[in-house]
Parts: structure tokens; sequence; C-alpha cells
């Protein structure tokens, strides 16, 4: 999805557009995002690849009934810093989006 999307903002020639990661943190089939064992990789890829995407962060949703858990929320917490470990980034310059507006409660806790 990332090349194809940075095809897509090189066709329009405009700026490099900010994008983030969307990892699945709470392993429900139900939600879309990667595994996170695997946000180093596209984090990397798309920073080395996709000239016309640039990498800002990490997002994750929270479980449909608002139930999410703060492990859910760690999880992508600690996804940031293996990703700047990694990409020798500040975690400053990694955001972070977690939750909805029934579970951001729960996000806020981990921060």
């Amino acid at each position: 999805m990332a090349n194809v999307l940075n095809r897509v903002v090189s066709s329009l020639g405009r700026n490099p557009l900010n994008v983030m990661v969307q990892v699945n943190t709470s392993g429900e089939a139900s939600k879309s995002g990667i595994n996170p064992s695997d946000c180093v990789g596209l984090a990397e890829h798309v920073r080395l690849h996709c000239p016309n995407l640039k990498f800002s962060g990490l997002m994750t949703i929270g479980m449909p009934d608002y139930t999410s858990t703060p492990e859910n929320f760690k999880t992508l917490l600690n996804c940031r810093a293996k990703v700047c470990k990694e990409l020798g980034l500040s975690e400053d310059h990694c955001e972070l989006s977690m939750g909805m507006s029934g579970d951001f409660e729960q996000a806020l806790q981990v921060v």
C-alpha cells in the first residue's frame, strides 16, 4: 500500500505526504494494521523507498467496545521505542495516535 500511495502522491506533483503506520496492537482480525513485530520494517521501507511519503509516526485503534486495555496502547509505545532506536529517530519526531473518543482515557494512562 505504501508503494501505491507513493506513486499516487508523485503523480499529483505535491509535496511529500505525512503518513502514520497503523499497528494492530490488539491482534483482532477485524482490525487493519500490521503486526507489532513488522512496524520497524514498514517504517524503514517508507523512509528509504517512498520519497513522496514522510513517516510521521504510529497509530492504533482501540477495541470496538472501548474495552482496550492499557497493554494495547503500551504495545504501541514499545513499537515507537523500537522504531526510533532502529531508525535513529528521536521519539519526539515519531507521533502516536491511540484510541478513539470512547477510549482515549485509557490511551492517556500510558503516556
